[in-house]
């Protein structure tokens, strides 16, 4: 049984989102909020694995599902996060994944048509995975690139598999153990792999973020 967090501002979505997710036997609602502070205390109270929230809320209706996201990397790192949004802005995913794309999903509310779109959304976020909306994806690489034709297929087998581990969130140490190779080898190998994607003027965390959503987007999201 997986425990989920609400947290939406609208009454009616977030008895509807409620509504949804109730109807999996599997999934088990153990608290709806309406503000950032009520998530959190929901989240200290109830230890969820998977909190589903949108992007804006009370206090200041900017960012308060980003907010609680990124506080949860810290201090729940093993709480997935769906963030259900109205908004198709490259600015939300891009902080949203910026510690890395596992157990986070970017969904937005006028494309999910189907209840067991965002029941599959919770389901792997809990197991670690990650769901962005392709227009989303679409609007990010828009935003920081030219369009071009297949920009992974430069990479090595080597910097594919490096870029793979980043994609789960793993630092630079963990992707070496994990490969078996040496924090240097990892670093020139992603140095490379930032070149090859034409990411080299980007900031570092923009970049292994960009380079995920290159990943994501040819894995089908």
């Amino acid at each position: 049984m997986l425990r989920v967090v609400i947290a939406e501002d609208s009454l009616l979505i977030r008895e509807g989102v409620e509504r949804v997710l109730s109807r999996d036997p599997e999934l088990q609602v153990v608290a709806a909020c309406a503000d950032l502070p009520e998530l959190l205390a929901a989240v200290e109270t109830h230890q969820p694995d998977v909190v589903v929230t949108d992007v804006r809320m009370p206090p200041t209706s900017s960012d308060e599902g980003i907010q609680a996201a990124t506080k949860l990397r810290a201090s729940r790192p093993s709480t997935g996060v769906v963030v259900l949004s109205q908004y198709a802005e490259p600015s939300y995913a891009t902080m949203l994944l910026a510690g890395g794309s596992a157990g986070r999903a970017y969904l937005l509310k006028e494309r999910v048509g189907e209840p067991g779109q965002l029941v599959e959304a919770v389901r792997a976020v809990a197991r670690g995975g990650s769901i962005i909306d392709p227009i989303v994806v679409e609007g990010i690489l828009a935003d920081s690139m030219k369009r071009r034709a297949s920009p992974l297929a430069t990479l090595t087998p080597r910097e594919r598999d490096v870029l793979a581990q980043i994609a789960q969130g793993k630092s630079n140490a963990a992707v070496g153990e994990t490969l078996y190779l040496s924090e240097k080898s990892v670093e020139k190998h992603i140095s490379v792999l930032f070149a090859k994607l034409g990411l080299e003027s980007t900031p570092e965390v923009n970049r292994r973020v960009l380079a995920v959503l290159l990943y994501l987007a040819e894995q089908g999201g």
